[in-house]
């Protein structure tokens, strides 16, 4: 017996940078793994407890958001067209002076069903009273990588108190939730605080996920106040010893991404090309940064700066910034598009062995696209249709850990009319800036 089969769909199949789709394949999965992929009528459907067709759908693995603030969802639409120094100091910080630890249990909750409806079955996400955050995931049934954002200004003590968070969810909900230390900037964390961080990551044998370099006036703001880049502070405060997600890095020298180069842990960035567009604050050339072999992960960032939580929109944005930030309609072809959202995106994450392309043994994170939709007619070419057409309305059905969360459209874990129940009455609240004293000044 298997415990899932889905029959009759085309398979996204991404091999160094090259995409192939097969037709008319069938997926049978065991537990939480896949455990083949062969073509339609190899396996017996009644040897499934429970049999998906999907004729017509394309099966691709679930997109992985690297970089995101998913409560921030809270105050969507509420920081608009300003600049980011305003948006921080006028806007966010105010805001998030009013969030109370449930806010962020039932704005994860909303952040997540958005977030299943595009077909995001994983998450690294890196914000505040994470236990409620992590709770959310756990019911939900996707996976996350979850950091507790830390401000020196807060004190040493927040360092033991996010390692004991770490220790508390690393491995839960059945290995789908991972913890990881999370110090949120050179520019909000003194370099004390960082070698501390760093320090308690490999004692615990954690990752970090932190923003670094996230604009060039905060590297040019670095080098004219201490003589080295953010790259560089972090670097010496030991950071790099451990795995690092590197949120932005679009203020990243030549010499500094030969550093990122160079180390032996891994490390990867986290590409959130929707909030580079909004706030003004430029693209890093990811054309340069790949072949250096870096890896770079979609991400969404906050809704607060994105709006949505849509990994279509990132992949389509990537590849289009990547055009016209380099004058060449040749570069981030689609096959790379499509690797940097499905194996690139799990190998900053964390995971390349177990996520991010659709094989036997692999973790069966998987999504069901629909492809008969007008804006996908003709089909000439799957492949240019996933990364210039599709919506997130196109996704039917979702898969994590080998457990459906999505059918045709119907949430099976969260319920939208509860979880909207529940933040309504707290966004008379949430939304106050007046009066509100800012949780921290942004002075690169």
């Amino acid at each position: 017996m298997v415990d899932l089969l889905i029959r009759k769909a085309s398979v996204l199949q991404l091999r160094d940078e090259r995409a192939e789709v097969l037709a008319e394949h069938d997926l049978a999965v065991k537990g939480n793994r896949i455990e083949s992929i062969t073509p339609n009528g190899t396996i017996d459907p009644s040897r499934a407890r429970t049999v998906i067709e999907a004729e017509s759908q394309l099966a691709m693995p679930g997109f992985i958001n690297t970089h995101a603030h998913v409560p921030m969802v809270l105050w969507r639409g509420l920081a608009e067209d300003v600049n980011i120094a305003s948006w921080f100091n006028d806007y966010i910080w105010k805001l998030e002076a009013n969030l109370a630890p449930e806010d962020v249990y039932w704005g994860m909750q909303l952040g997540l069903l958005e977030m299943i409806e595009a077909g995001v079955t994983a998450v690294a996400d890196h914000y505040w009273h994470m236990d409620y955050a992590a709770r959310a995931v756990e019911k939900a049934g996707t996976r996350a990588l979850l950091g507790q954002a830390m401000f020196s200004a807060n004190g040493m003590g927040q360092i033991e108190e996010t390692a004991a968070f770490v220790r508390r969810w690393d491995g839960g909900a059945n290995g789908r939730i991972r913890a990881i230390m999370a110090p949120h900037a050179p520019y909000t964390c003194d370099d004390d605080f960082l070698r501390a961080s760093a320090r308690t990551a490999e004692r615990i044998g954690s990752g970090i996920h932190i923003h670094v370099a996230e604009t060039r006036a905060q590297t040019q703001a670095s080098l004219q106040k201490r003589g080295q880049t953010p790259i560089e502070v972090a670097l010496d405060c030991g950071i790099f010893a451990v795995p690092t997600i590197l949120a932005h890095v679009k203020g990243a020298t030549p010499g500094d991404l030969e550093i990122l180069a160079d180390l032996e842990a891994p490390v990867g960035i986290a590409h959130c090309p929707k909030t580079y567009a909004k706030l003004a604050t430029g693209l890093n050339n990811l054309v340069e940064v790949r072949a250096l072999g870096i890896a770079v992960g979609l991400g969404s960032d906050g809704a607060v700066s994105n709006n949505t939580l849509d990994l279509w929109e990132a992949m389509r944005l990537t590849a289009l910034g990547q055009k016209q930030l380099t004058g060449d309609a040749a570069n981030l072809t689609i096959p790379q598009a499509l690797t940097i959202a499905t194996n690139e995106s799990a190998r900053v994450y964390g995971q390349q062995d177990e996520l991010g392309n659709l094989a036997a043994g692999k973790l069966a994170d998987i999504i069901l696209v629909d492809l008969s939709g007008t804006h996908h007619l003709p089909l000439n070419s799957v492949t240019a249709s996933l990364v210039y057409n599709t919506r997130a309305s196109d996704v039917r059905t979702v898969i994590c850990d080998g457990r459906v969360i999505m059918r045709e459209r119907e949430h099976l874990t969260l319920d939208k009319d509860e979880i909207y129940a529940n933040i309504a009455p707290r966004m008379e609240r949430l939304r106050r800036r007046e009066g509100a004293d800012n949780i921290q000044t942004y002075n690169p």
